[in-house]
């Protein structure tokens, strides 16, 4: 199990890095960053950074559990199970306030999906092996009427769940690609904030729905494609302070961004590893 432990340390890494880059993108209009809290009276930075780091063994196990196996209700039961006790953690860390439950779900079932792999995939088989195991229906996710359900049944829109098992095609149609676009023209970091805003350009975000309405959404949209129309990054405070204004959270395009950068990460990986191979027989030769 040397293989598996290796693997699911690295991809618990690169999980908790993907969502502490996430909540670093400073400005992200009505979000916690390093600048203010957004849209949340109940955040900050710190809180958002421990939370983060608590979920490092979520992510361990999850991998671990899915090493080498295939998508299988056992396995998406499995995975429901460790990440019920990875919220259960998170909200020990944060005092009871939810900040990564989402997170948790999408970067979840991912880390999994990669585990499937043994870390060797291209970016769509992660996708959708992912959508694969979220497709089967947990039979012990306790009843439950959250905020995003809500939302769902209201607006008739497509939540996070959906968004899982059609194998994440916001992530795959707008987040990566703008992502890896941005990437060859800026540097990283600025490349983040155009999947971003890309992501809330055609996202229907639950978050936004469940604070600001239809309208809130139709406003975020248009605010996200004139910034990007624009190339004017500078013009992100602006947005920020109107969010803040109008109490707006992008919360589901800040948890796809995260899952975009972690999808890059493990792509990344096969050559790690290779790399990592040489390094070790350059050592024992």
């Amino acid at each position: 199990m040397e293989k598996a432990h290796t693997l699911s340390t690295q991809l618990a890494n690169l999980a908790v890095e993907s969502l502490v880059e996430e909540l670093s993108l400073t400005p992200k209009p009505g979000l916690v960053d390093k600048l203010d809290q957004g849209s949340h009276h109940d955040l900050t930075f710190s809180i958002m950074m421990e939370s983060a780091k608590s979920l490092h063994n979520t992510f361990y196990e999850m991998s671990m559990a899915a090493y080498g196996k295939q998508p299988s209700q056992e396995l998406r039961e499995k995975i429901g199970e460790i990440g019920r006790a990875g919220e259960a953690e998170m909200f020990r860390v944060t005092s009871g306030v939810n900040t990564h439950k989402g997170a948790i779900w999408s970067l979840g079932l991912i880390t999994a999906a990669a585990a499937i792999h043994l870390g060797r995939c291209t970016e769509n088989q992660l996708c959708f092996t992912a959508g694969a195991i979220a497709k089967y229906e947990d039979r012990f996710i306790p009843p439950q009427l959250t905020n995003g359900i809500k939302v769902v049944q209201k607006y008739g829109v497509h939540g996070a769940k959906i968004e899982a098992q059609l194998g994440f095609p916001h992530l795959r149609n707008y987040g990566l690609p703008m992502f890896k676009e941005a990437l060859s023209k800026y540097d990283y970091e600025t490349a983040k904030f155009y999947s971003f805003l890309t992501l809330v350009a055609n996202l229907d975000d639950t978050c936004i729905l469940h604070r600001g309405g239809m309208e809130g959404l139709v406003y975020a949209k248009k605010c996200a494609n004139n910034v990007l129309k624009s190339n004017r990054l500078q013009e992100l405070h602006a947005m920020n302070e109107n969010f803040i204004e109008r109490n707006l959270s992008p919360g589901g395009s800040a948890d796809l961004l995260a899952s975009t950068i972690y999808v890059y990460k493990i792509s990344q990986l096969p050559s790690i590893l290779e790399q990592e191979s040489v390094q070790v027989q350059a050592i024992l030769n």
